[in-house]
């Protein structure tokens, strides 16, 4: 039978899913990267961009401008499925888009490395009031 949301696993994919919120508001380009599966079959659609393996997502990242990248998140939810396999979502509100809430989730899994996103999706959608 498969546990899901093991404490200890949990506590291990905040940790990480905290690196990358770290990394991505401070344009750590080296971090993020290093927080995504390098692997052709990493996906991310993001929110004006779909892209498909990990040199695109690694090239993305390093043409992005790191202006406006503050934000603040809620309803925030990490949910494990065994020792290896996890999902983050969360909500994002940033100053530079009045009016919008970002959504973002993040599928991880456990390599010899440690925890890495292999899927991720962020899109934006007006909030309601």
């Amino acid at each position: 039978m498969m546990e899901i949301d093991l404490p200890d696993v949990v506590a291990e994919v905040k940790a990480a899913f905290e690196r990358y919120e770290k990394a991505l508001v401070s344009n750590d380009v080296a971090a993020l990267d290093a927080l995504f599966h390098d692997d052709p079959r990493t996906i991310r659609y993001g929110g004006a961009e779909n892209l498909y393996g990990y040199a695109e997502i690694k090239s993305f990242r390093a043409a992005r401008s790191p202006a406006g990248l503050a934000r603040s998140l809620s309803k925030t939810v990490i949910s494990t499925y065994g020792r290896d396999f996890a999902v983050a979502s969360t909500l994002f509100h940033r100053s530079s888009t009045p009016g919008k809430i970002g959504r973002q989730m993040q599928t991880w899994a456990r390599f010899p490395e440690g925890w890495r996103v292999v899927a991720a999706h962020v899109s934006a959608i007006d909030e309601r009031t």
